[in-house]
């Protein structure tokens, strides 16, 4: 390769189109912008979702719903998971090593999905009353 044999990809450059020059360029005249109007003006233009002056559709629908900031340090495990994690002991940190919740989890809940078939010491998280019962019948403990 050579520098002066250097170009761009094939189709990267295209000529600029220039409006308003004629009308065999067919964009003459009103150069593409139609016949009056806002629009066809120089510097006429509007905010994004502007509807003329009526009443915008954002501002028409009513307000709906909420989520909560805090829900991001809230986590849930399953029984299945679990299952699948080979520890004795569960703890929030083991949880986070092992990648079954976020990083930022705080709050960790047990839910009543799926199998444990193994007793499973669980300390500093929480269980849904079957998720209690299920890792009770199977050995566990909740502390």
């Amino acid at each position: 390769m050579e520098l002066n044999g250097i170009q761009p990809a094939a189709g990267a450059k295209h000529a600029k189109r220039r409006v308003g020059r004629g009308i065999g360029s067919g964009l003459g005249k009103t150069a593409g912008r139609g016949h009056k109007g806002q629009k066809s003006r120089a510097g006429g233009y509007h905010k994004v979702g502007f509807e003329g002056g009526q009443m915008p559709m954002q501002r028409r629908l009513p307000k709906r719903g909420f989520k909560s900031h805090l829900l991001q340090f809230n986590a849930e495990v399953t029984l299945t998971s679990l299952e699948l994690l080979d520890a004795a002991e569960v703890d929030i940190l083991t949880l986070k090593q092992a990648g079954l919740v976020g990083q930022l989890a705080k709050v960790v809940k047990v839910i009543n999905t799926g199998k444990l078939a193994r007793a499973v010491k669980l300390t500093g998280i929480g269980a849904t009353s079957g998720a209690k019962a299920a890792i009770e019948a199977a050995g566990g403990s909740l502390a």
